[in-house]
């Protein structure tokens, strides 16, 4: 697992809206990356309207906040407009970045297989690591107070 002090591992994902991001085109902004296991689920959806409703707070603290599930770039971009969600959705439909990371269940419920588990890294303007938690249980949150008490040591 990725550890306070790591570089970052870079990434390139297709957004919601096509779009490509990458990480590195993030230098020069904190960034807080949010790995969720699926789109319209009921603790997914509470985790991100949390982030929506709470986005002003983040910008504040100068993050940048990036979303990322196995789903398709469709179904976020779906679920985007119904939420309501101002930030961006990636797909790590090929959970490629999920397995850089190490957040991806061998096994989810029902049998799934490669999900993304809900973790949270917070990640410094130079690219490293300064937060990072990876939850087993899928009906936890990340703890949202340390990831803000890291970003006002780092704004």
């Amino acid at each position: 697992m990725l550890q306070p002090g790591d570089k970052a591992p870079d990434f390139a994902l297709r957004a919601s809206d096509k779009s490509l991001v990458k990480l590195s085109e993030q230098r020069g902004k904190n960034v807080l990356l949010l790995f969720f296991p699926f789109a319209f689920t009921g603790v997914c959806t509470k985790e991100l309207c949390m982030m929506r409703d709470s986005l002003a707070e983040y910008e504040g603290l100068e993050a940048q906040i990036l979303a990322i599930s196995v789903d398709s770039p469709y179904t976020l971009a779906k679920w985007k407009v119904e939420q309501g969600f101002n930030f961006p959705m990636l797909s790590d439909f090929n959970k490629v970045v999920s397995k850089k990371y190490d957040t991806i269940y061998k096994e989810f419920g029902f049998g799934l297989k490669g999900v993304s588990k809900r973790s949270a890294f917070v990640i410094d303007r130079q690219g490293m690591v300064k937060y990072a938690e990876v939850l087993e249980n899928a009906g936890e949150l990340p703890n949202f107070e340390a990831i803000k008490q890291t970003l006002e040591v780092m704004s």
